[in-house]
């Protein structure tokens, strides 16, 4: 059992199950558009899973079929009002906290996912998503452009794709999206896809995918020699594990591992 208490909104479900933390934007009415206590839930959440070993993984979603995130609240008329001498705001914080997260995040997209919503799934490790999700970038529509979720979506996906998804505003299906590689698979039952992905992980060594998530997160912004001398001396942390130890002997037994996630 763990210590840690996760406690829903009325703007977020929390919902800890066998060791996955379920987390449901729930604005189902505003197509789960993203508030300011949808940003300050998220980020507790998952600041409060990054320290819980007990969490084996994250699953984001949205509440109903209708949308994932349709992105920022325009119907506020404050989307976009900032505090202007604070040089770090809400949502680029929330994606700062999702480059220091070593828990696997899997984003379950149950229906559109537009502009704002594009950084929540591009912030995911791992992306299910429904036939019928649309994925856009909007922006230009209203006169702005997709500024922070591209410090995401920049190398998640190639640039011609990236350059008319911006440009154009317009949507793609799941099976283009699919295609172009920005997620990982489409399943006609949702929740059946995104258990399926999570049981080819939830068996593996908690260890090596928490210091592989570490690993992973750091070198994309590295030269090609800063990578690998970075990666050289990290292997040698990996095998100093319990896990590592664990799981080469059980390979040498023939038999399942028993893993600490130490």
């Amino acid at each position: 059992m763990t210590s840690t208490q996760y406690n829903s909104t009325d703007e977020l479900g929390v919902r800890l199950s066998d060791g996955v933390l379920w987390l449901t934007i729930q604005r189902e009415a505003r197509r789960n558009a993203i508030s300011p206590g949808v940003l300050a839930a998220l980020s507790e959440a998952l600041t409060r899973a990054n320290a819980d070993r007990s969490v084996r993984a994250i699953v984001l979603t949205g509440a109903g079929d209708k949308a994932f995130c349709a992105g920022a609240d325009l119907q506020t008329g404050q989307s976009f009002k900032f505090d202007y001498s604070e040089p770090m705001v809400g949502f680029a914080n929330l994606f700062r906290l999702s480059r220091q997260l070593m828990v696997p995040l899997v984003g379950r997209i149950n229906g559109a996912c537009m502009a704002g919503g594009m950084g929540l799934m591009a912030m995911c490790d791992m992306v299910v998503a429904a036939p019928h999700a649309v994925f856009g970038l909007p922006e230009v529509k209203i006169g702005l452009f997709p500024a922070q979720v591209l410090s995401l979506l920049n190398g998640l996906i190639g640039p011609r794709a990236l350059n008319e998804l911006c440009i154009t505003g317009e949507p793609i299906t799941a099976a283009e999206a699919l295609q172009m590689g920005m997620i990982n698979r489409v399943s006609e039952d949702l929740d059946a896809g995104v258990q399926a992905l999570l049981g080819r992980f939830l068996d593996k060594s908690p260890a090596a995918i928490r210091r592989g998530l570490y690993l992973m997160k750091r070198i994309g912004a590295m030269s090609f020699e800063e990578s690998m001398a970075f990666t050289e001396s990290q292997i040698g942390l990996f095998a100093l594990t319990e896990d590592a130890a664990e799981g080469q002997a059980a390979f040498r037994e023939k038999r399942k591992p028993n893993w600490s996630g130490r």
